[in-house]
């Protein structure tokens, strides 16, 4: 073989077996991460609160199903679903089945933008395109003609029979072992439903730890909680940049965060004030993009403890 073609044919086979890594392995390879954030009063116990996020559960995905079932073993003090759980308008059932038994514990929920409408198929490189280009997704843009209605209120109705609290622009309270936690949510703000008026003003004297939860964390949500006292906020969506690039990290959030906070704990400040923001990387892809690179699915075990 002439030299002038090893090159590119190495880089091809490099390239095919990254992808086969990346969808066949990477994308199933799922993570539990433990997080302890020092963010309740003092003399408070601490909080376990596991948050799954950007399920985005396609038909047979048996390996994901078991997994989450899985997550109950934690026994959690109670459970945060930051949204995305369908890529397929047939998926609820199958949603259900996964969070059954974690729906014996306390929980709430805010919904995504693929909770709404199923995803399209699109050519990535525009995906990143639009990233470069400081465009965010749907942001402020109706859904496309023809884009597929998902049935939210089946999965709705699931998760209110089960008594988790629907966080959509509302608050919500939470006792847990004598302790009132008030949970503030936003519907998703990368479709513009977030409705930051609703729920102003606050948390509540009354309320012995409270937090904000949003599916995107676009930067007004943040501002919004944070400037209003929120101690803590927890969001997801970005998938942690999906396709990383090892020892360098995220490319895109899909959201106008910044990249060093595309997924994990980290801080963040408006008017002087500062709330902890903790973002899930998620366990799910767009059935249209099934692939992960340096970036494994996970849930997150979030245990909070008393400011130090």
């Amino acid at each position: 073989m002439r030299a002038r073609y090893r090159v590119p044919l190495s880089l091809a086979a490099a390239g095919a077996a990254g992808l086969v890594y990346a969808a066949g392995f990477e994308a199933r390879s799922f993570r539990l991460r433990r997080v302890t954030v020092p963010v309740l009063p003092a003399g408070m116990r601490p909080l376990r609160v596991l948050q799954v996020s950007d399920i985005h559960m396609v038909g047979g995905q048996r390996k994901k199903q078991r997994w989450l079932r899985s997550l109950a073993g934690l026994r959690p003090d109670f459970v945060i679903n930051t949204g995305d759980n369908l890529s397929d308008p047939e998926g609820v059932p199958e949603v259900m089945d996964a969070l059954g038994p974690l729906m014996e514990f306390p929980g709430a929920y805010v919904f995504g933008s693929n909770d709404y409408y199923g995803p399209m198929l699109r050519n990535p490189a525009r995906y990143l395109l639009e990233k470069v280009r400081d465009k965010h997704g749907l942001n402020g843009n109706p859904p496309a003609v023809g884009v597929i209605h998902n049935p939210w209120e089946d999965l709705r109705d699931g998760f209110d029979s089960a008594g988790w609290l629907n966080l959509t622009n509302t608050r919500g309270r939470l006792k847990i072992e004598g302790m009132s936690l008030e949970l503030t949510g936003l519907d998703d703000p990368h479709i513009k439903r977030d409705r930051y008026e609703q729920v102003a003003g606050g948390p509540s004297s009354d309320a012995d730890f409270t937090m904000g939860v949003v599916h995107a964390p676009y930067l007004r949500s943040l501002d919004a909680f944070t400037a209003d006292g929120y101690p803590m906020v927890l969001a997801g969506h970005t998938h942690g940049g999906q396709l990383c690039i090892p020892f360098y990290g995220a490319l895109v959030t899909n959201c106008d965060l910044d990249t060093d906070r595309v997924k994990g704990l980290s801080t963040h400040t408006a008017e002087g004030r500062t709330s902890y923001l903790h973002v899930s990387a998620g366990c799910g892809t767009n059935k249209y993009t099934p692939v992960r690179f340096a970036c494994p699915p996970e849930a997150t075990l979030l245990t909070l403890v008393g400011r130090e």
